[in-house]
């Protein structure tokens, strides 16, 4: 069993994949992390010993930040957008899209689905009766 940053490893995912699963490794970080430590991307991580793992941990802990920490960085950037009173800062703080994107008629998810044309939420006829 792999812990990794506070995360299980899944057991029979192929450890270039099963690295996705710590929050702030994608999967070309992943394979840059095995290239460093010498570890086979096709290997599983129940075929992984010991070793290998307090070496994939340690490089891990020492040159990236994921997880808690990012997480916590990332809440604090939105914080410190939010007390300057930047636009970004206030689409955050209303929920809507903060990079640009269309509200008249996308983003119904982030408005909490709100319908506001005539047709789009209508019973069909057999339902009326």
């Amino acid at each position: 069993m792999a812990r990794i940053a506070g995360v299980t490893l899944p057991k029979e995912k192929r450890i270039e994949i099963a690295l996705t699963y710590v929050f702030g490794i994608g999967k070309t970080l992943s394979n840059k992390i095995l290239k460093d430590t010498d570890i086979n991307p096709d290997a599983r991580t129940k075929d992984l010993t010991p070793e290998e793992v307090n070496k994939l941990r340690e490089v891990i802990e020492k040159n990236y930040k994921v997880e808690g920490e990012l997480k916590r960085e990332i809440l604090t950037n939105i914080k410190r957008l939010k007390e300057i009173g930047s636009y970004r800062g206030d689409r955050h703080s209303k929920n809507l899209p903060v990079r640009g994107q269309s509200t008249k008629t996308n983003s119904r998810t982030v408005r909490g689905n709100v319908r506001k044309t005539v047709g789009s939420g209508r019973k069909t006829a057999d339902e009326k009766t």
